[in-house]
């Protein structure tokens, strides 16, 4: 399953990148050659990263490659290292879950509601914030499969 997650977040995350430099190519090539700026690739480049952004971090926590302080974990027991993994993991999930699936859904059914959009592409703009609440689904899942094999991902 986690082989599967990878693959599809990771083309994902290509496919998104490759918009982004094609829109920032072209607000450069339109401002400088073309002499009048394009509205609307500024604002593609900036939601483009909020969700390459946040679904990076979720690619980034299931490959164990994010930012950590390994002090304690090596001079520990192994028994014991996988316990401070699953506690560790336990407080990702906790955070994930009430800050962006609970929060980022509560940001996303405002902005519905409210009936905000964007400026220059005029979407709406929970569109964009739904990039917490499916980050935030992604960390839990991948960090439940940690926990559900605490051996295979202890370092």
């Amino acid at each position: 399953m986690k082989l599967i997650i990878d693959k599809i977040l990771g083309i994902f995350l290509v496919f998104l990148m490759s918009l982004m430099v094609f829109a920032v190519t072209w607000q450069v090539f339109s401002r400088y050659a073309l002499q009048s700026s394009s509205s609307f690739t500024e604002e593609v480049a900036r939601y483009l990263l909020i969700w390459i952004g946040l679904l990076g971090a979720a690619y980034i926590s299931g490959q164990r490659q994010h930012l950590s302080i390994d002090i304690l974990g090596p001079k520990l027991k192994e028994s014991n290292r996988i316990k401070l993994r699953s506690a560790i993991n336990v407080l990702i999930i906790g955070f994930s879950f009430f800050v962006l699936i609970i929060g980022g859904s509560n940001l996303v059914y405002v902005n519905y509601l409210l009936g905000q959009t964007s400026a220059a592409l005029n979407i709406p703009l929970g569109t964009i914030y739904l990039a917490l609440p499916i980050s935030g689904a992604l960390v839990i899942v991948y960090k439940i499969i940690e926990l559900l094999n605490p051996k295979k991902y202890l370092v």
